[in-house]
Formats: structure tokens, C-alpha cells, sequence
């Protein structure tokens, strides 16, 4: 297991455990305050009974979102850092450093990589004080989900600016989707510390766990709604998605900071 795995199932198990109530309320409310957290729409710090809780906190009531059928939406609060289009099969993880389409999405979706050849691409970097929580952009149907084990690399921009194929190395999990017959993918991508990640509709994956082959799993009749919570990470991460080639006209908004429900691109 490579050091990386090592410190984030350590960390991992301190995330989760519950101290009692008053060392817990410390721990609470001094990672919000050093982190920066807006808690706003979420329960008082207090009220978590441990830092996974705590990260991995949900909206105390829905927010309001984008409802237009051919929008796509933030699925997460995040940070844009880098979009555009593909260059047949290359993308970004950040200016100036490059990766293949293909060996992100790996062999088990080669029989859709045609069709994602110059399409775009949108990268969502989730830091430590966001909301951990990813949604569905639009109405969809989920066709398969691929866990694919890695190194769990840090995925801020110091490592992203020197770490080549950084999106590639690490674990991820690789979500397939369709919206009137055309093709996107979600990848959401592990990093250091980030214990687990976890997806409601799919409770057999099992991330930062012992190292294994890629497991797939498909689906028939798997149909999520705009705005559905897909999952969690279990601290900050990255979330890739992919569309395929004249799919959307995609806003650029590279370097901005934006929330969960923004509009991020409109189906041609």
C-alpha cells in the first residue's frame, strides 16, 4: 500500500471517531475557525459528533438551484481549476500539464471514448472548508460506475503544478452517464486524507480499503433527478466531468470560485 493510502486511513480513523462531548466541541470549533468553514446553511459545530460528521455535513434545507431541463449544474461547491475543450483525447489537470482521456476513464469505457474525442471537460477542486457533498448536474440515467484503486496524491495546486497524471495515479471512481442519448461522465477523484468516498446509490463500493482490481458495476434502470445528492467525500477532493463531442456550450469559469446548483453549461 503506498504511504499515501497509509496516512489517509490513519487520518481517517481519527476523522470518525467520537471524543467526548467537550474535546469534540474544541476539535469542532477549531477546525472551522482555522479552516474558514461558512456554516450558515448547516447545523451549529457543536452538534456533530465527529469530524467525519462534521465534514461530511448536510444542507440543513434544500437550496435553491437551477430547474431548466437543458442546464447542467455545479454539482458541487468548488473551485474551477481548469475547462475547455478536449484536444482529441488530452485534457488538463491544469494549465500546462496534460493526461489522456483514456487513461482516466481506463479500457472499460473504450467502447465510448470516440465519442468524447475533442468534447469538454471541467475540473471542480473541493477544498477542506467546502461542502463535501456532489449532486446530480441534470436529470439523468447512471449506466455504470467503475472504482478504480490509486495513490491518494494531494490534489490542491501545488501538487496538481508539478505531480504529472495526478487524476490518472489516484483512486477514483468513474460514473457513466446518458441525457437524451448523449454520453458524460463524472470522475470523482481520492486524495490525501480523504478517507473514503461514498455514493448513495451504489453502497458496495469501498474506497481506501485494501489495494484490488477495478470493479465495475452496471446498470439498467438507474435514473437520478437534477439536484439528487449522489454521495460524499469524507474531507476535500476533485470531481472531472466529460462530456462528449458537440453535447454542451460550456460557460468558462476557469479560476472562479462557484456553489452547488450554478449553471455551468446548456445542452446545444
Amino acid at each position: 500500500m503506498h504511504i499515501t493510502n497509509q496516512i489517509s486511513r490513519v487520518f481517517g480513523k481519527f476523522a470518525k471517531k467520537p471524543f467526548p462531548r467537550p474535546m469534540q466541541n474544541l476539535i469542532n470549533k477549531t477546525y472551522v475557525k482555522c479552516m474558514g468553514l461558512d456554516m450558515s446553511e448547516f447545523k451549529h459545530p457543536h452538534e456533530y459528533d465527529s469530524l467525519n460528521a462534521l465534514f461530511t455535513r448536510a444542507l440543513e434545507k434544500p437550496r435553491d438551484i437551477d430547474t431548466q431541463e437543458n442546464n447542467f449544474i455545479s454539482p458541487a461547491d468548488s473551485l474551477i481549476s481548469q475547462c475547455g475543450s478536449l484536444q482529441n483525447d488530452t485534457l488538463m489537470q491544469i494549465k500546462g500539464m496534460e493526461y489522456n482521456v483514456d487513461e482516466l476513464l481506463t479500457y472499460h469505457c473504450s467502447s465510448n471514448i470516440n465519442r468524447v474525442l475533442d468534447g469538454e471537460y471541467m475540473n471542480f477542486y473541493l477544498s477542506p472548508k467546502d461542502y463535501h457533498r456532489y449532486h446530480a448536474p441534470i436529470d439523468c440515467q447512471i449506466t455504470k460506475l467503475i472504482h478504480v484503486p490509486g495513490k491518494l496524491y494531494p490534489v490542491n495546486f501545488k501538487y496538481l503544478k508539478k505531480e504529472l497524471g495526478l487524476f490518472v495515479q489516484n483512486e477514483r471512481v468513474i460514473v457513466e452517464c446518458l441525457k437524451d442519448d448523449k454520453i458524460f461522465y463524472m470522475v470523482f477523484v481520492g486524495a490525501l486524507n480523504v478517507g473514503q468516498m461514498v455514493f448513495d446509490f451504489e453502497p458496495r463500493v469501498e474506497t481506501n480499503t485494501k489495494p484490488n482490481d477495478m470493479v465495475v458495476y452496471e446498470y439498467d434502470d438507474l435514473y437520478i433527478k437534477k439536484g439528487e445528492c449522489m454521495g460524499y467525500f469524507k474531507m476535500g477532493s476533485t470531481v472531472v466531468m466529460i462530456w462528449e463531442k458537440n453535447f454542451v456550450n460550456l460557460d468558462n469559469l476557469t479560476k472562479q470560485k462557484i456553489s452547488y446548483g450554478t449553471i455551468i453549461s446548456t445542452m446545444k
